[in-house]
């Protein structure tokens, strides 16, 4: 049981237990900045494709921002006809929701995403991954020869080389 003493009003120090050592200052809580107040959940990321997209006017595109993804995000692409026929495009149609913005095109949909280089494609789904997985692609595992347990990071090095 800990037992405290309160502060003086002179700015006293507070102790605790039967000794009446001082107490370190207690840590911030996870969901509080220095002012107080509850800490924001970032839910935008910024981006920038290693080649960039190439509109139809030649002009290449290649900062952008990426949302965190919602269940509907998932759900919605399941239902698309386009999807439920070919498997492989369900990445392209979820990438078109959750990217807010990609240089000055004015709307990114999934159109957008399909004319993409094959490798700004798996830098997205990389991304995607990392930024929807509480911000890592670890995994604990253990070592089959000695089950020492470790991490590895399945996104691979760098983002679109998993």
């Amino acid at each position: 049981m800990r037992r405290t003493i309160a502060k003086a009003s002179g700015g006293g120090a507070t102790a605790t237990g039967p000794d009446l050592a001082p107490e370190p200052p207690a840590a911030p809580s996870p969901d509080a900045t220095a002012g107080g107040t509850p800490a924001r959940l970032q839910t935008e990321f910024p981006f920038q494709l290693p080649r960039g997209y190439v509109d139809a006017q030649g002009t290449v595109h290649q900062d952008g921002v990426m949302r965190l993804a919602t269940a509907r995000d998932e759900l919605v692409p399941l239902r698309d006809l386009r999807v439920q026929e070919n498997p492989a495009l369900l990445s392209v149609v979820l990438l078109g929701r959750v990217i807010t913005r990609l240089g000055t095109v004015p709307v990114v949909h999934d159109g957008i995403v399909e004319g993409m280089f094959a490798s700004d494609l798996a830098f997205l789904q990389d991304f995607y991954r990392q930024i929807n997985a509480e911000g890592h692609t670890r995994a604990s595992v253990a070592c089959p020869h000695c089950s020492e347990p470790f991490e590895v990071d399945l996104g691979g090095g760098r983002l679109g080389e998993s």
